[in-house]
């Protein structure tokens, strides 16, 4: 009888550190709501609220990426137009120069050959000088309004530079501050941070082109 009550006494200990163990793994499976408000707490003060505004900056890095890239194009697309208007325009020029130096061959074997009608070929003279003279003058403008647009072409395509250099600034920094959530390196986002307001500043001095 002595015997059997200390085997008991004896499987009774023994059971003890086992309940106590799944006791404290069911306890641990199982917070409670105090447990999961300090877990919370511990969750933000380990950086989840910094990277909620990390996530934010990258999302409004991203829009700028947008904007700069269509503000790009369009620049690109104005150079392109304002090329073909100076074609145009010299070709334009060209065609009234042709104009002005063939009557200026004209009025020189006029004024070589005899006449028989001296007061017509005078007369008509005095209206082919009377086209030169205006022909001169639309070559004038004709050649100022070409000059302009090349003009606009050079100013379009330093301005389409800076935002294409903007652009790519902008796409940089983007990746470096997603690469701040990953590895929880503030050096990223700070990197990523300078290159996007380096690519701003340059994509608005775009504005500054004259």
């Amino acid at each position: 009888m002595r015997s059997g009550f200390h085997g008991e006494k004896t499987t009774q200990t023994s059971l003890a550190p086992l309940i106590c163990g799944c006791w404290g793994r069911a306890r641990i499976g199982r917070m409670e709501p105090t447990e999961m408000q300090e877990f919370s707490k511990q969750m933000k003060e380990g950086g989840e609220e910094s990277l909620t505004k990390i996530s934010l900056t990258i999302s409004i890095l991203a829009v700028l990426v947008a904007m700069v890239m269509v503000l790009g194009h369009r620049s690109h697309t104005e150079a392109v137009l304002m090329q073909a208007r100076a074609g145009d325009q010299w070709n334009l020029y060209e065609a009234k120069k042709i104009r002005q130096d063939s009557l200026l061959v004209v009025i020189d074997q006029m004024a070589l050959q005899p006449t028989v009608d001296a007061k017509a070929t005078a007369a008509k003279l005095v209206e082919y000088k009377a086209h030169i003279a205006k022909w001169t003058a639309d070559l004038a403008e004709e050649q100022a309004t070409a000059l302009e647009f090349e003009r606009e072409v050079e100013r379009a395509e330093r301005r389409a530079v800076r935002f294409d250099l903007g652009e790519a600034l902008l796409q940089i920094s983007v990746v470096l501050s997603s690469i701040t959530l990953f590895t929880r390196r503030r050096s990223f986002f700070v990197g990523g941070l300078g290159l996007g307001v380096a690519g701003v500043a340059i994509a608005a001095s775009a504005w500054l082109v004259r």
